[in-house]
């Protein structure tokens, strides 16, 4: 409530300013006086001077004149804008004697004349707010030799970049990197970030990336991706670059890695290769959650029911995606290969990637687990040894063209491989009230290959009325996946005395066997109704047809499996179809832009039994309402507002699961009374940038809830877990957070650049346990200041810190007490000495408090090196670094869900030295552009 309080106070006071009518003016010319020409379309904005928020904007007449009326009295910054030309600043005032002021003739200079003590009223602009997009000048920012894009990302403001690359910008995570608007190595931001120098880059651009869809439409459908577009400077578009890293370190670490990019005007090869133990995991080994090349330019009919959840591997034995999230201690090599060309004067466009790597990754990892009941608490105590390796090769393809002037045609292609192998040991005791109730110990081996191909088509033709418009897209995904494994396990039980009284032994070998294949198909039509209204119509299909197979055997003899289980076997066919329509109303005008309406999908499922033949069918309504408000207060102003409404169907786990024994300690039985829950998503997001002080400030914000949310119901006997999901009456879990954000250049503190945020975020869910309804609540707050500076060749640094408190309890256990502060902190400097001399270091310091289940934890990770630099462009690079100095790298991680509340520790790299050589080549223009 107090959001939307916030919310609608913004709206009004800035509604009421737009309102306001004065008599006020200014005037003038704007001339090149050396080329004795005036200038045309001169970009003429005038801000306020205390606040640098814009008051009047308007362009310049044939005639080079203008005049910008409407304004009020007060004080007043003039800039004008012109391209190839220094930006013209100056003061001014207006008061009730002097309701209007005449500049005059102003003359403008090109920048290639401009010498730095000619001018003191040009400014260069940072920031640029081109309606979405927040692009930043890279002239404005200082570059040293051989930095990268991730090193320029770093001191913009609202971009942050981790210590392996993850970049998150204004709260949110960028999940695309392009170049000049084209897809780079795929979905993998690092290898744009960690390949391109940062010297190549003319422009940063920020925006939320629209789908294909929204895109051509101009009807906004809440799918946005946030994306940075690297524009780079037309005299890097030909020649070549790389770089070659050789590391070697102490106890075998060791790190290598090779880049080699060859660009044209219209043609880009790429090719990298990278091998390494020392926890870096290559440029591009993380594959993409999204399904298929073109998976962005498809409206996915959406709404059935989930049927991945059975027979899935998951569900018999481990599984490894290839992912490596800092735990544990990685071997890596990958490669990968990128092409992307345009030709017919850009009517057409390939692009295409190839990638492959392999990782495998030991360690150990210790877990605490509190669950609280009504009348007790249950603790386990868990360890698990693992050695996971997996592979992966991916091809893809995308080929544009323009028809015509009104029809294109994009088509999307992809094929991955996968295959991966795990072994685990896990040895687990749970205790209450320091009474053992059990103790298990399993072993699990597990193999597997996965097959994918994916192809999507995209049509789009434009009608001669403006706004008409028809689009098709049609995608085809096939999935096939075997696994085959050993499960070993051991469960002693005790009595209510903690003595002994039962053992169950498992010895089985499991085999899996799924393949989906699912069609979609959508159809879309705009029609334009009057001025600024549009309608869009929908109509999507979709086909499922899947078959999943799960065998377990037992060992008549040792070593021999040949006895088929059938309580954990079974073998499925899944058949669903989809048909679903929309129809979206919208409204747009220069400033405003609102749209809302729904989709409703008609399903039939049906499963069948191959065993014995029993069916299962089910058909429902989905309905997924949705609406996106946005407003433009100025050129560097605006606030959006998307809400979407979801219909969740049950998944068949959770309908009727396949019995499992993988984790005797938590079984799962289903529910075939299970009905859809109903989920409520709000996404805000405001932004305002003071283009002559550099402030920019903005606020984003998330909150959703679930009507008759599916939770789980526990029965806990003897430790051991029996879980049935089942809808929850009279209660709305929700979810929400809010992220703040503001930062300025201090011109009287040096130039430093500061930051300042403050976070919120926090939950509260539901479950039953033995019955007794448990409420679970969380809720986060945060802040954080941030400085830096960048002096060219002799220093730079920046530094973030901030404490953060937990808010955490249960019903069940009202007297319990989870409260936790937290602290968080990182900072980074490099110093450049004579003689090509340098040295620097990264500290992350990470606390979190003692809570009534958990003690306190906390970690120092110190990094240092020294380099020298070679040749007068820097190019050879020699240093000598030392990664965690104190030696304090363990990952952990608490969480808190349902009754459950969980904290691990996993093991990760340690101290080492790493003595490296690094070669960056360069060579420019040699290269002819492309016809």
């Amino acid at each position: 409530m107090k959001l939307k309080i916030l919310f609608l106070s913004f709206f009004l006071l800035f509604s009421l300013g737009l309102l306001a009518q004065t008599t006020w003016s200014v005037k003038g010319v704007i001339t090149d006086t050396a080329a004795k020409v005036n200038l045309p379309n001169t970009s003429v904005i005038v801000l306020n001077s205390k606040d640098s928020t814009l008051v009047g904007f308007t362009r310049t007449g044939k005639d080079g004149s203008f005049a910008v009326s409407n304004l009020h009295k007060g004080k007043f910054i003039l800039l004008l804008i012109y391209p190839a030309y220094a930006d013209y600043v100056e003061q001014f005032s207006l008061d009730s004697a002097k309701t209007s002021h005449d500049f005059g003739r102003l003359n403008m200079i090109l920048k290639s004349k401009l010498l730095a003590d000619v001018i003191i009223k040009a400014a260069r602009v940072p920031i640029k707010i081109k309606g979405d997009t927040t692009e930043f000048n890279a002239k404005s920012y200082v570059i040293q030799p051989n930095d990268k894009v991730e090193d320029l990302l770093r001191q913009l403001p609202g971009i942050e970049v981790d210590k392996d690359g993850k970049i998150t910008a204004q709260g949110q995570a960028v999940s695309k990197v392009l170049v000049d608007g084209e897809e780079f190595f795929g979905d993998d931001p690092t290898l744009v970030t960690k390949n391109i120098r940062a010297d190549m880059v003319d422009k940063v651009q920020l925006y939320d990336k629209k789908s294909d869809q929204a895109t051509f439409t101009g009807i906004d459908d809440g799918v946005r991706t946030k994306t940075i577009n690297i524009k780079l400077k037309e005299d890097k578009k030909n020649g070549v670059f790389g770089k070659v890293n050789a590391n070697i370190g102490t106890d075998d670490y060791y790190e290598g890695q090779l880049l080699f990019n060859k660009f044209k005007a219209n043609e880009k090869f790429s090719a990298y290769a990278t091998a390494a133990n020392d926890g870096r995991t290559g440029l591009g080994f993380q594959d993409s959650n999204t399904i298929g090349a073109g998976s962005g330019d498809i409206q996915f009919v959406d709404g059935g029911i989930s049927i991945s959840g059975i027979g899935n591997s998951n569900d018999a034995l481990d599984s490894f995606s290839g992912y490596y999230d800092g735990k544990g201690v990685p071997v890596t090599t990958s490669g990968g290969v990128h092409y992307d060309s345009h030709w017919n004067t850009d009517k057409q466009s390939f692009n295409a990637n190839y990638k492959l790597g392999d990782i495998t990754v030991t360690g150990t990892t210790t877990s605490s687990i509190q669950q609280t009941e009504a009348t007790s608490t249950l603790n386990t105590y868990s360890n698990q040894t693992f050695n996971n390796y997996a592979f992966r090769q991916k091809l893809d393809a995308t080929y544009q063209v323009k028809l015509d002037t009104t029809q294109t045609l994009k088509i999307s292609a992809d094929g991955t491989l996968r295959n991966f192998h795990v072994n685990n040991d896990y040895s687990t005791r749970t205790d209450s009230s320091s009474i053992a109730l059990n103790r298990n110990n399993r072993s699990v081996i597990n193999h597997g290959d996965t097959r994918i191909f994916d192809a999507t088509a995209f049509y789009t033709k434009k009608f001669k009325k403006t706004g008409r418009t028809l689009s098709w897209s049609l995608s085809e995904s096939y999935n096939q996946s075997e696994t085959e494994g050993y499960l070993n396990s051991e469960t002693d039980y005790y009595n209510a005395s903690g003595k002994q009284d039962s053992t169950l032994l498992i010895n089985q070998y499991k085999t899996t066997n799924n393949v989906s294949s699912v069609l979609n198909s959508n159809i879309t039509y705009s029609e334009p109704l009057i001025k600024n209204v549009a309608l869009l119509f929908n109509y999507g299909l979709a086909i499922n047809n899947s078959t999943s197979s799960q065998l377990s055997f037992n060992p008549s003899t040792a070593g021999n499996y040949n006895l088929l289980d059938t309580a954990y076997s079974n073998d499925y066919k899944f058949n669903q179809l989809t048909n679903q329509l929309g129809a979206m109303f919208n409204y747009k005008t220069g400033k405003l832009i609102f749209n809302f309406g729904t989709k409703v999908s008609g399903v039939d499922f049906k499963q069948v039994d191959e065993y014995t033949g029993d069916e299962l069918k089910r058909n429902f309504l989905n309905w997924a309402p949705q609406a996106n408000f946005q407003y433009k207060f100025s050129q560097f102003r605006s606030f959006y507002l998307n809400y979407r409404g979801t219909t969740t169907q049950p998944t068949i786990s959770q309908i009727q699961p396949v019995l499992v024994n993988t984790d005797p300690l938590n079984q799962t039985i289903g529910n075939q009374r299970l009905g859809p829950s109903f989920s409520n998503r709000f996404f805000m997001y405001y932004n305002n940038y003071q283009v002559i002080s550099g402030q920019q400030f903005y606020v984003n914000a998330n909150y959703s809830n679930t009507t008759n949310a599916i939770v789980n119901n526990t029965t806990e006997n003897t430790g051991v877990n029996t879980t049935q999901y089942v809808n929850l009456p009279n209660k709305v879990p929700y979810n929400y957070s809010v992220y703040m954000n503001m930062g300025r250049k201090l011109t009287f503190l040096a130039g430093l650049q500061a930051g300042f945020n403050l976070n919120t975020s926090g939950n509260v869910s539901y479950s039953y346990i033995n019955s007794a309804l448990d409420q679970a609540n969380s809720h986060t707050y945060s802040g954080g200041l941030s400085i830096s500076k960048y002096v060219q060749k002799k220093y730079d640094f920046n530094i973030n810190a901030g404490p953060s408190y937990t808010f955490s309890n249960m019903s069940l256990q009202p007297g319990a007490n989870n409260n936790a502060a937290g602290f968080n902190s990182s900072g980074r400097f490099d110093l450049y000495l004579p003689l090509n001399f340098g040295a620097g270091s990264d500290v992350n310091y990470t606390y979190n408090a003692a809570t009534q289940s958990f003690s306190a934890e906390y970690k120092t990770i110190w990094n240092a090196y020294v380099y020298k630099s070679f040749r007068k462009d820097e190019s050879f690079k020699l240093s000598l670094s030392v990664n965690d100095l104190l030696n304090q790298n363990t990952n952990f991680t608490r969480g808190l869900s349902g009754n459950t509340s969980t904290q691990t520790n996993t093991t990760g790299i340690r101290r080492f030295v790493m003595l490296s050589l690094i070669w960056d080549f360069t060579k420019f223009g040699t290269l002819p552009a492309k016809n």
